[in-house]
């Protein structure tokens, strides 16, 4: 079976507080974009979990997320059978746009089914939260609010279609890096908190990203990156979750082209889409 795997970008992200456990808890908005990669799932009569991928810059080996979805699946299914993974890599590590939280989600969605297992969603989204803070949004797709570490997902109602310039810079960026290198604290406590005003008004415009000014202190380039996106007249423009990828949001499709023609002269990156929740799930279902 081949499916689709979808990246997603933060339209905002408050730091609330620091955790007992070391994360921090935060409030963000999670919303899917067109740019995916493309995992094949093949299950044979007995064996053990073969994982692939393209990206020669990612582990394909037991630490990867995709190798310890399969695993969870295999120990449920209580089965010898063998499960061979081959993913194609379209999505850029340490972007901060999940692709491996995705595949992650999407190993997990593709194996309940090939093994016969059809456990609840919510139970899904549990095996999600025990891999990463990101997995379980992508069992939901479309526009959610993601609170705790991100991991609590609340579906909202979705946005009109944006049309999507990711600007990637090159560099993949830790998430625990951007978290502890911070000079000053991050949470958001005593602001008023732009995505509550964002779900009352369903404007974009106030939307940010706590975590910015870090990344720029670490990566300046990425400021320069932002701020010439900012010039091409996009309706929001912000850093994807801890970076390395900035995005632009436009409302019209040949302003975001124009845009677009004018920055992939200098920056690597790609033109997509928002995906709504119906959309989302369309294209998982159909596959590649």
């Amino acid at each position: 079976m081949r499916i689709k795997s979808f990246a997603k970008i933060n339209l905002g992200l408050e730091v609330l507080s620091k955790r007992d456990d070391g994360y921090h808890n935060i409030r963000t908005l999670f919303q899917s974009i067109s740019l995916h990669d493309e995992i094949e799932i093949e299950i044979s009569s007995s064996g053990p979990i073969v994982l692939r991928g393209t990206d020669r810059s990612i582990s394909w080996g037991r630490d990867n997320l995709v190798y310890k979805a399969a695993y969870i699946m295999k120990e449920q299914s209580m089965t010898d059978k063998g499960i061979n993974i081959r993913v194609v890599k379209n999505i850029p590590a340490g972007a901060g746009l999940g692709g491996g939280s995705s595949n992650a989600a999407v190993t997990l969605l593709t194996l309940n089914k090939m093994l016969g297992l059809y456990l609840k969603k919510e139970e899904l989204m549990e095996f999600g939260r025990g891999l990463g803070a990101d997995v379980p949004y992508f069992m939901e797709g479309g526009l959610c609010v993601g609170a705790g570490r991100g991991d609590k997902i609340s579906v909202i109602d979705d946005l009109p279609t944006f049309y999507c310039m990711l600007v990637f810079e090159g560099t993949p960026i830790p998430t625990k890096l951007i978290y502890s290198s911070s000079s000053k604290s991050l949470t958001s406590k005593g602001k008023d908190s732009k995505i509550i005003e964002f779900l009352n008004t369903r404007g974009l415009g106030g939307l940010e990203n706590d975590l910015e000014e870090t990344v720029f202190h670490l990566y300046p380039q990425i400021k320069e990156v932002k701020s010439h996106i900012s010039k091409m007249g996009a309706v929001l423009s912000l850093v994807s979750g801890t970076g390395s990828a900035v995005f632009g949001l436009f409302e019209r499709k040949d302003k975001a082209e124009a845009a677009w023609e004018s920055v992939k002269k200098v920056y690597s990156g790609v033109l997509a889409e928002t995906l709504d929740r119906e959309k989302y799930w369309s294209r998982l279902a159909h596959g590649v």
